[in-house]
């Protein structure tokens, strides 16, 4: 419950928090210090280079990072026919 509770509370400052300028990754591992401190290591590019971190040492877990936003995609011109 407990872990529940400051998972949320750890999200939710999270979206405030502004990353300007920071180089993110789209996932974290969310590793506990101690009962009441969280670590947001957020430099994993997918879930499975992830898991081996927080695994190695049962401490956390693999999260979405709040932080990250996906580049948008590059559309190609509409070539537009004129009529002749």
């Amino acid at each position: 419950m407990i872990r529940l509770v400051l998972s949320a509370a750890v999200v939710s400052f999270g979206f405030q928090a502004s990353a300007a300028g920071a180089k993110e990754a789209p996932w974290c591992a969310v590793i506990e210090t101690s009962k009441e401190s969280v670590y947001w290591d957020c430099q994993y590019r997918s879930i499975e280079e992830c898991r081996p971190h927080i695994l190695a040492g049962n401490r956390g877990w693999c999260n979405p990072s709040p932080y990250y936003v996906a580049p948008s995609e590059r559309r190609r011109p509409v070539k537009r026919h004129r009529a002749q």
